[in-house]
């Protein structure tokens, strides 16, 4: 695997611990207000910070940024939304550092381009400030080592925030498993199938379906995304197809991922963009550009107990947006793209049924109780439910519902595939980040109905 300087400078995190105080909650105290700093502000923090001013129990305190229009606009927000003015930090890209080293910061959301993930999550567990971490794949395993090294060396609050583990029918098939609806779990599907050709070209700062630049000639996504698919081989997205199947199966809580196997078909789909965009054409010079990515790049996981999952990644190509979700069983099947659901003994004898009753009898506690809470949040209301988890988690002083360990062992699919497509789809063993806790660990997710 060709690997890469992941911690980009995490030296600092020792003079940070020592700069800053301990968080009160992880003393077992409860604040009246989390005093929370964002670090990156781009389309997704932007969004998160949205939500989180409609708390009563955060104020945000802090926000961070290399773009200081953006720092400037999320400044805007927080006092549009009554706070005070946060303090800004928007003077290089290590100016994060200043933020964590702070005493007006408790805890911290990170959503910046994935290459910073890792390095800004141990920075910020080594100067106790709690970390909420957008998702992404890990670059290599020795970043995921390093991420659970400083949250078993700190001891401090570290959610991934995976918000698709939160989707309504995702819940309330959970409840459906949980209560043995298809009996024994035995396979299961996701992936993230999602056109994203427009987000990952455009011309200066029009967003979507502007142009085919890419790289420093981009704008937001298109300047870090797109390098992505131009230098690796493998998938490059997993959570969201992987996080909430894995919920289903206790994945690292008496269960664990054990090898996996991938394959990636052949790149075609960025270069035909480029090629029939009106600002582009065969004589454009990224026409020519070689994409190491395959359109279409299929992962088997192979689990302790026996399960099977099908991961798919597919991006660079025309197509619908699904995440091609599938949970089968013993006694029955149920698959999102066609809302379908099959229970032997309940369902006409080898016919689908529409699944919207069983939604309905199943739907989570969580959905029920907080339905109304969920109204205006990004991507159908999941958003609503990863701060409210993280900060209700936070406040509770108690383990969050997502954590390192799940972080690291959906992440570390990313750089296993790359292996595993490298080398003639051979099998790759995952690492047992919990270092054989999965054995005795307790399933959470899911089962308190305040978070």
């Amino acid at each position: 695997m060709q690997r890469r300087d992941f911690m980009v400078k995490t030296l600092a995190g020792a003079a940070l611990a020592a700069a800053s105080p301990a968080i009160t909650f992880a003393m077992g105290k409860s604040p009246d207000k989390i005093r929370l700093g964002f670090i990156g502000i781009g389309a997704r923090g932007t969004g998160q910070l949205a939500l989180t001013l409609k708390r009563k129990d955060i104020v945000v305190t802090a926000v961070c940024d290399i773009d200081k229009e953006r720092v400037a606009n999320a400044s805007q927000m927080v006092q549009d939304a009554g706070m005070p003015k946060p303090t800004s930090y928007d003077n290089g890209p290590y100016d994060y550092q200043k933020l964590l080293a702070s005493n007006e910061v408790d805890a911290v959301i990170i959503s910046t381009p994935w290459v910073w993930h890792t390095p800004m999550a141990i920075d910020a567990m080594e100067a106790k400030k709690a970390v909420g971490l957008e998702v992404a794949g890990a670059f290599d395993i020795q970043e995921c080592w390093a991420l659970v090294d400083a949250y078993e060396k700190t001891g401090t609050p570290f959610m991934i925030l995976e918000n698709v583990a939160y989707r309504r029918d995702i819940m309330a098939v959970l409840n459906m498993v949980r209560q043995n609806l298809f009996g024994e779990i035995i396979h299961m599907q996701g992936g993230y199938q999602h056109d994203l050709r427009a987000v990952k070209f455009n011309n200066g700062k029009q967003l979507y379906g502007g142009g085919v630049e890419f790289g420093e000639k981009a704008y937001s996504e298109a300047s870090w995304r797109t390098n992505h698919s131009l230098n690796r081989n493998g998938d490059l997205y997993p959570t969201h197809g992987l996080g909430p199947v894995a919920n289903y199966i206790d994945n690292n809580r008496g269960n664990r991922f054990v090898y996996l196997t991938s394959t990636a078909s052949k790149a075609k789909g960025l270069n035909e963009y480029i090629v029939e965009h009106p600002k582009g054409g065969k004589d454009h010079p990224n026409a020519e550009v070689d994409f190491l990515l395959g359109d279409v790049v299929t992962t088997v996981i192979k689990c302790a107990k026996g399960e099977t999952i099908v991961l798919t990644h597919d991006t660079n190509l025309p197509r619908p947006y699904s995440l091609g979700f599938r949970v089968q069983g013993t006694d029955g099947i149920w698959m999102d793209l066609n809302d379908g659901i099959y229970i032997e003994g309940k369902s006409p004898p080898h016919e689908w049924e529409k699944d919207a009753e069983y939604m309905k009898k199943y739907d989570h506690p969580l959905w029920k109780k907080y339905e109304s809470d969920t109204e205006g949040a990004g991507h159908g209301g999941m958003d609503f439910f990863v701060i409210h988890a993280f900060v209700e988690a936070l406040k509770a002083n108690e383990p969050m519902p997502m954590d390192v360990y799940d972080c690291v062992s959906w992440a570390a699919v990313t750089c296993l595939t790359e292996q595993s497509i490298a080398n003639g789809s051979e099998p790759v063993h995952f690492p047992d980040f919990t270092r054989g806790k999965w054995m005795t660990r307790k399933p959470i997710f899911g089962f308190d109905d305040r978070y």
